[in-house]
């Protein structure tokens, strides 16, 4: 039986494509499209949950993971 759990995808612009990367695993991919890129992140981290032992997972896995903006002042 399957069952699924919800992770973070940072997706960003690069040259001509798109970025993704979940920072829970440091798992990452790309895609032409943002839906493209999310879309292969998802297939890259279940190959990873699927193919790593569960110690490699234990120990990649941050399961507080925060993505925010800040300032910083310049100058």
């Amino acid at each position: 039986m399957k069952t699924s759990r919800e992770y973070t995808a940072f997706i960003y612009r690069e040259d001509d494509g798109f970025v993704s990367l979940c920072p829970e695993f440091d798992v990452a991919s790309q895609g032409e499209t943002v839906e493209e890129a999310r879309s292969n992140l998802a297939e890259a981290l279940e190959l990873f949950l699927q193919t790593a032992s569960d110690n490699e997972i234990k120990e990649r896995y941050k399961p507080e993971t925060y993505i925010s903006k800040m300032e910083v002042s310049i100058g």
